[in-house]
């Protein structure tokens, strides 16, 4: 019922698993000054990045684990990002959104493109992934071969050292645009970022800003037009936001019982029963992100199943999730709102994560789909 993590038979994996589940309670101790100043998770990210974390999503054969980029390191990184969910929602976010950045490289670039990925990957620089425009100045790549425009909201803004963006490609003459292409660049400095529209009420030390990207010239132009939305990778990957925000919850839960417990009203039956209902709420989540990794994760299965499972899951817990802020809620009261309180903090993160993008579209095609077919077999 803890959510131990073993990954018996790889010794690497192990190893880093063992080294950031260390951190975690560092982690969370930090968690509240880094809110309150709305500052970004530097000593976090450094000790990932010396643990050889922000290297473990490169393919093995290019010097990493695998995780993220080959289907054998799913179930590892799966507790990696729940790992990080339990210390910091934040850290989760600009980690999932790295692991995120680099697959999409090493799923569409060519061969060249994936080893100068890797390179930096390997040598410790964290990745952004920044897709959406400033509704008043989309990105667009100029006939010169450099950006212009905005993209706003951007997690991690000023301190990523590299990012993966879109942008659309500019028209010729008569021709129209030949659609967006995803690129990568080396991050613009904090002097870019303007973070004055971006002060939300949770999730504040992932730094979102607006970033003007003009004059940039990407670095590599990866893969087709249209490959970022090419499914399954494009729905499928919310199986690693959604295994962030398992650690948010189980942490969380962890916080209500921790209370209760200490203030001597662990032995309430009113009390006891909203424990009993938060558990269930989270080996719920749980099981539903641990189906997500192993589909969300295939090569091989059919794209729509795999794309509409990770749709599920990602409203299974979004619902568990929900519920489970309730119950704390109700369970701590008046104490569950006092800031600079850990279980505080986990409210309002979790709450804000879990504002992932169209959730009644996502879960009405999703049920469309598997009205006529079975849940893809595990086995």
């Amino acid at each position: 019922m803890d959510g131990s993590i073993a990954i018996p038979g790889d010794t690497s994996a192990e190893r880093l698993l063992r080294q950031v589940a260390a951190s975690v309670p560092e982690m969370q101790q930090r968690a509240p000054m880094l809110d309150e100043a709305a500052a970004f998770p530097t000593e976090e990210l450094s000790r990932l990045r010396d643990l050889g974390a922000l290297a473990a999503p490169v393919p093995q054969l290019l010097g990493g684990l695998g995780w993220g980029s080959e289907s054998r390191g799913a179930v590892p990184l799966m507790h990696l990002l729940r790992l990080l969910g339990r210390g910091n929602l934040s850290v989760g976010r600009l980690f999932e959104a790295h692991v995120n950045a680099l697959r999409l490289v090493m799923r569409y670039g060519d061969p060249e493109q994936r080893a100068l990925v890797a390179r930096d990957a390997l040598d410790g620089h964290l990745f952004g992934l920044w897709v959406t425009d400033a509704p008043d100045a989309p990105v667009t790549l100029r006939p010169d071969g450099t950006l212009a425009g905005s993209k706003a909201p951007c997690s991690g803004a000023g301190y990523a050292s590299r990012a993966l963006v879109t942008a659309a490609l500019p028209s010729h003459g008569t021709q129209p645009s030949h659609g967006t292409r995803m690129l990568v660049i080396a991050a613009p400095g904090i002097e870019r970022v303007d973070r004055s529209g971006w002060d939300t009420q949770g999730m504040r030390a992932a730094c979102n800003g607006r970033l003007c990207l003009d004059g940039v010239r990407p670095a590599a132009v990866i893969g087709a037009p249209g490959d970022y939305l090419r499914q399954p990778d494009f729905s499928a990957g919310a199986w690693r936001t959604s295994a962030v925000t398992l650690g948010g919850l189980e942490a969380l839960v962890g916080a209500m019982r921790q209370q209760l417990a200490a203030r001597g009203r662990d032995g309430d039956q009113a009390q006891r029963a909203r424990v009993g209902k938060a558990l269930i709420a989270l080996e719920t989540a749980r099981a539903w992100v641990a189906r997500g990794a192993v589909i969300g994760e295939a090569h091989d299965g059919d794209v729509l199943d795999i794309a509409n499972t990770v749709n599920l899951v990602r409203i299974a817990v979004e619902t568990a999730s929900l519920e489970a802020l309730q119950l704390v809620q109700r369970a701590l009261g008046l104490a569950a709102f006092r800031r600079g309180t850990l279980e505080e903090l986990l409210l309002r993160d979790l709450a804000t994560y879990l504002r992932q993008p169209a959730p009644d579209e996502t879960l009405s095609e999703a049920a469309a789909h598997f009205m006529q077919r079975d849940l893809p077999d595990l086995t």
